[in-house]
Parts: structure tokens; C-alpha cells; sequence
């Protein structure tokens, strides 16, 4: 087989493209691939696919090609141009890589498949690319991707939302519950940034939601109510959240408790913050016999404790009439408490509690989510895993059934 027909079946080509030679550089290890076309063919419009005759040709371009032995490959060709009467002037679509790129499509597939088994930066030393250029490669794997990505309707959603750096700065993330996949990541946790996840949607899908698993926060709560139908009987305050505020006012009333008892030289809560944020279920077995001489000591923070212990009862209620009723106890027993920060945590849940009894209608919770998140982070405290950005707010797949990147304002994430 001549070596250009060799080249010919690796780069793909077809009528009427051709390797009009092959140029071996032993000094540099390189290896030049020189391709052209027939003459007097047309080349159809980029845009509307009408075959148009030559207008001219672009000076040449060269494009990196899968290496051959030890050597680069590199490709060169100079594009031609056609004049469409409804789009002007354009260039021609080749068959050996996409627009706008500088590596073959057989390189990228490689690439690509470089990139799912080591991070970023062993990839670039592996094949010879910078950084920039292998984020350039997967985010038009993403493109590809989500082009491919048949959008079905999402019947039980999950948004949370998670820090992504120092500070107040946070990204949303909105994912599928019974699939467990992510479904769009934008910019902030404000309103807008969920209204642009409904926006996407067609009626037929904001319809097909039956319920939604988010935290307690208004922007939230604000855009779901704009958008999905009935949307005060699907969603679902995520059994998490609820539980968050309790934990801070166990803790509250754990510190205000200790500082007194510091007053007078006590120091019997002094290392003890972990042993009431545990639930009973969890607590250390080395701990069990501490803990219990704590709680019988009739301290402020072992009452604090047991309210929140009971509060954490109320989603194993086997209907919702059963915890409406455990609610009413909970809530007069918490707030007769005379526990400030307990009286307010049950006050700020009683606002929103309708919203957390749909729990016993869905049975849904942001576990997904937060194991989506738990991910995230993983990835973020790796160095070679994450790179600023400054364009972007929408989430992307890579790969119609691979990794999803994230990108961001702040920053961009890609989870494998």
C-alpha cells in the first residue's frame, strides 16, 4: 500500500479530497501530510448544504494528527471558500477535523479517551497539548455531546446549591433524582439562576414535574412557584435542610451553655460540640458512655438535643396525618422549650412546614444532589482538576453518556 493511501483511510478522506504527499522529517521526528483537493468540483454551503463552486481558498492550515511512531503528524491543507447568495462567504467543512480546530478528529478522539483515565494536566505532558488546548478539546466533546443528548422529561427534580470558593459565592446545580444526573449548573443561587433552567423546558416538560427537592431558600421556592404547574403540592423541603437548623441551634445552645459553665470554672461541655450534632444511630461506640453521662446531667444542650433527636422522628411517620401530629407535639414541646435558638429554628420551620410534610406524598429527598456536590468537591480540592473561567453559566455533558463539566464565572470543574 502507498503511503498516501495509507493516509488517505486514516484521516478519512473522500472525493474530493486527496494526500498529495507525505514528508518525513528524521531531525525534527515529524512527519507532513499534504492534502488537496480536484479541481472543478463544487463544495457545498456550510450553512444551507447548496454545492456552490470555488471562491477562493484560505492560506494554508495545518491541524495535528494522531502521531505516527515517535514522530508528530501534522496535517496541512489550504480550505476552500465558497460565495452562498443567502449566507456569503464561507469556508467549506472538511472531513478530517471540525471547524475552527487546530487537531483532526481522530486526535481528539484520542485525546478525549486520554482525558477520562488521568487528570488535565497528565493528559497535556501524555500528548504534547497545552492546557487551554485539552479544555478546548473537551468542551467540544460537551458540545457534541449535548447535541446528542435527547432531552426527556424530568419527573422528580433535585436543586441545591454549593460554595464554589472562598466567601459568598455559589453555583446551582438542579439534577435528575431518579436518574442521578446533573441537568444544569448556572452562576449564584438568585432567582434568575433558576428561571433559566425553567426557561429551557417546553410546557409538556414543566407539566411532566411531580415534585421538586430543594432547601428552604426563597429565590428557590420563588422560581419554582413562576414556573411548574401546582407547584405548592410538589415541592419538598429536603429533610437535610430542615434538620440544618436544628443542628445550629443545638450548637447555639451548646455554646451559650458553656460559656456560662466556663464562668464558674466548669468545663464539662469543653470538646463536646460533635457528641449532640451526632444522631443517636450514629454516635461513636468509644463515645456512648461520655454521652451518656453528659444527657444526665440535665444540661440545656442534652434538652436541645433530645428536641432535635425527636424532630428527626417526623420522616419516619408512616403517612402524613400521623406527622402532622407528631409535628403539633414537637412544635409546642420545642417552642416552650425556653431554648432561644430552639424556639427560632421551630418557628422558621413552622413557616414552611406544608412544604415539608409533601415529603410523606413524594418521598423525596437531596441526597442525590448532595452526593453530586460531594463529587464536585472532591474534584476541586484537586489542583490539576480545576481552571479559571470567565464564559459559560449553563452545564454541559461530556459525552452523551460520560462525565459533565461544569463552568463557571468562578470556576470550572470537569468530574470524571
Amino acid at each position: 500500500m502507498k503511503i498516501t493511501t495509507l493516509f488517505v483511510e486514516l484521516l478519512g478522506l473522500h472525493y474530493p479530497w486527496t494526500v498529495g504527499g507525505v514528508h518525513f522529517s528524521p531531525e525534527g521526528k515529524k512527519v507532513d501530510v499534504s492534502l488537496t483537493h480536484r479541481t472543478g468540483v463544487e463544495f457545498p454551503c456550510p450553512e444551507c448544504g447548496v454545492p456552490l463552486p470555488v471562491y477562493d481558498h484560505v492560506p494554508v492550515r495545518t491541524w495535528r494528527h494522531l502521531d505516527t511512531g515517535p514522530a508528530q503528524t501534522l496535517v496541512h491543507a489550504r480550505v476552500p471558500r465558497v460565495s452562498c447568495l443567502l449566507h456569503g462567504v464561507h469556508q467549506t467543512k472538511v472531513p478530517w477535523a471540525l471547524p475552527r480546530t487546530q487537531f483532526t478528529l481522530a486526535f481528539e478522539s484520542w485525546a478525549i479517551d486520554v482525558l477520562r483515565e488521568t487528570d488535565v494536566l497528565g493528559a497535556t505532558r501524555l500528548l504534547h497539548i497545552s492546557w487551554d488546548e485539552a479544555w478546548g478539546i473537551m468542551e467540544r466533546a460537551v458540545a457534541r455531546g449535548q447535541s446528542r443528548k435527547q432531552r426527556q422529561p424530568v419527573t422528580r427534580l433535585g436543586v441545591d446549591e454549593k460554595a464554589i470558593a472562598k466567601g459568598q459565592t455559589y453555583f446551582t446545580l438542579v439534577c435528575d433524582l431518579d436518574r442521578g444526573t446533573i441537568e444544569y449548573v448556572s452562576n449564584d443561587r438568585k432567582q434568575t439562576s433558576l428561571d433559566e433552567f425553567y426557561d429551557s423546558l417546553t410546557v409538556r416538560q414543566l407539566a411532566a414535574i411531580e415534585a421538586v427537592a430543594m432547601d428552604m431558600w426563597d429565590p428557590y421556592i420563588a422560581s419554582t412557584t413562576a414556573y411548574v404547574p401546582r407547584a405548592r403540592q410538589k415541592i419538598v423541603f429536603d429533610r437535610y435542610h430542615v434538620m440544618k437548623y436544628m443542628l445550629d441551634a443545638v450548637d447555639s445552645v451548646r455554646k451559650e451553655e458553656h460559656r456560662v459553665l466556663q464562668a464558674s470554672d466548669d468545663e464539662t461541655l469543653k470538646g463536646t460540640k460533635h457528641l449532640w450534632l451526632y444522631s443517636k444511630e450514629n454516635l461513636p461506640e468509644y463515645h456512648e458512655e461520655w454521652f451518656a453521662r453528659l444527657r444526665k446531667l440535665h444540661l440545656k444542650t442534652g434538652r436541645a438535643w433530645a428536641i432535635k433527636e425527636s424532630l428527626r422522628d417526623l420522616w419516619a411517620c408512616e403517612s402524613r396525618e400521623v406527622a402532622s401530629r407528631h409535628w403539633k407535639r414537637w412544635y409546642y414541646w420545642a417552642t416552650h422549650s425556653r431554648l432561644e435558638s430552639v424556639v427560632k429554628a421551630a418557628r422558621t420551620i413552622e413557616r414552611h412546614v406544608e412544604n415539608v410534610l409533601t415529603y410523606f406524598e413524594h418521598r423525596i429527598s437531596n441526597a442525590t444532589s448532595e452526593g453530586l456536590n460531594s463529587k464536585i468537591q472532591t474534584v476541586k480540592k484537586t489542583p490539576v482538576a480545576i481552571a479559571t473561567a470567565s464564559t459559560s453559566r449553563r452545564q454541559s455533558t461530556f459525552t452523551a453518556e460520560g462525565s459533565t463539566s461544569t463552568r463557571g464565572k468562578a470556576t470550572r470543574v470537569l468530574c470524571y
